[in-house]
């Protein structure tokens, strides 16, 4: 499984956003154009008064789309027959084409605020242009994702890195490499990857998921593993603190409903042992694990079980 990236600077001229168009060149700039990228027609006329009042308006918003969508203005005096095919009966009017189709519309001279809503919901519709580097990237991080979780890491280091080469402050990459050396035991190698994470990569599900995931881990390094802890609370079952490690130590060696087992039976045998740290430290296994983790959908399960039986 190979992503398939090519390296463009994905950037639109801003010279190309906006522009006037007619009869003779509507097919070119709003049927072929809206193929890849949204395309806005602005109907309007000299005399209209609304219209110079939303012209401005509209083409700050198209700007600050950043090349989301284009801009295609249309004197319908000069144009008479493009509106008369497409029922415009009054100005200004304002109609979205997508895929070379009209979709939505709007009349009137609207607010600033309806005119960036209706391109947010106009581009959110839109199907993703394939050679949009954006685009790319996401299609190369599912692939990526999908070998991680097939724990194919070789595949999954291969895509990440070449998503680096061409993004190389691509945090998802960086938080998927990280958590391959997780799971292949490389936790050291791990930290050092998140530490180039952004603030704001730092903020995502993936990232803190890790962050959690290798805190547990520190935690387990040192209990000795789960057959001693066993062994050990065979003679002493009402030990809390023994099998609160070992929940620790199941964690850490995969076994993770085991471990939420653990967990919940110090709640069950005494809700305020150590300030409800069992419960504390069940929740802290849920963030490592992920919500679709199906460890997480059934130890959450055995939570509520316990918590409103």
């Amino acid at each position: 499984m190979q992503a398939n990236l090519t390296p463009q600077n994905g950037q639109t001229p801003a010279n190309d956003l906006i522009k006037d168009s007619d009869t003779a060149n509507f097919a070119k700039d709003v049927m072929e154009a809206s193929q890849t990228v949204p395309v806005l027609v602005d109907f309007w006329a000299p005399w209209c008064g609304p219209c110079k009042q939303l012209g401005p308006m509209i083409e700050k918003a198209v700007t600050e789309a950043g090349g989301k969508v284009k801009l295609v203005k249309i004197d319908i005096d000069q144009n008479q027959g493009i509106a008369g095919q497409l029922g415009i009966q009054s100005i200004p009017a304002v109609i979205a084409f997508v895929g070379g189709q009209p979709i939505d519309g709007f009349m009137g001279a609207v607010p600033e605020s309806e005119i960036k809503a209706f391109i947010e919901k106009i581009t959110s519709q839109a199907p993703k242009n394939p050679n949009d580097p954006a685009a790319q990237i996401e299609a190369a991080l599912e692939q990526a994702q999908t070998a991680l979780d097939a724990e194919d890491f070789g595949t999954a280091s291969q895509i990440y890195a070449q998503i680096l080469q061409f993004d190389p402050q691509n945090d998802a990459s960086m938080i998927g490499i990280a958590t391959i050396h997780h799971k292949m035991g490389n936790d050291e190698t791990a930290r050092d990857t998140m530490a180039k994470v952004s603030k704001e990569g730092q903020e995502s599900p993936a990232y803190k998921s890790l962050d959690a995931a290798l805190k547990l881990g520190e935690e387990a390094s040192d209990l000795g593993g789960s057959a001693k802890l066993e062994a050990e609370l065979e003679n002493d079952p009402e030990n809390h603190q023994l099998r609160y490690d070992l929940a620790l130590a199941f964690n850490a060696e995969g076994e993770k409903l085991e471990a939420a087992e653990q967990l919940l039976h110090i709640m069950k045998a005494d809700r305020e042992w150590n300030e409800d740290g069992a419960r504390v430290k069940l929740l802290e296994l849920f963030d490592a694990w992920g919500p679709a983790d199906p460890a997480t959908a059934k130890a959450r399960r055995m939570l509520s079980g316990l918590l409103f039986s």
